[in-house]
């Protein structure tokens, strides 16, 4: 099991704002079914996709700024990290995260 540190984005606000303008990227973490984006976002980022065990269900490595990604809507929890994080910490898909607000 891999424990991350997150901000968690509770509201429709917080959730739309995101990492848009943030030059600093720090992990949240937020429930959607309809995909992300990364307009306006200043650099890459890491997303994973979990399931409601918290096991990687699906994960993309330094998503440019500018771009949609979406996933099987099944699964509505996100995780966006600072790009290279994922392969720093080892996650594959089927890891086990424990979330540390």
């Amino acid at each position: 099991m891999i424990t991350i540190n997150v901000t968690i984005l509770r509201t429709y606000a917080q959730k739309s704002k995101g990492l848009i303008g943030t030059r600093h990227i720090t992990p949240v973490y937020f429930t959607t079914r309809w995909g992300i984006h990364t307009f306006g976002v200043l650099s890459p980022i890491d997303i994973v996709i979990l399931d409601n065990k918290n096991r990687v269900m699906k994960l993309v490595q330094r998503l440019p700024p500018n771009r949609l990604f979406f996933w099987n809507p099944k699964y509505s929890r996100v995780v966006e990290l600072p790009a290279g994080t994922i392969e720093k910490m080892g996650i594959t898909v089927g890891t086990e995260i424990a979330l540390d607000q």
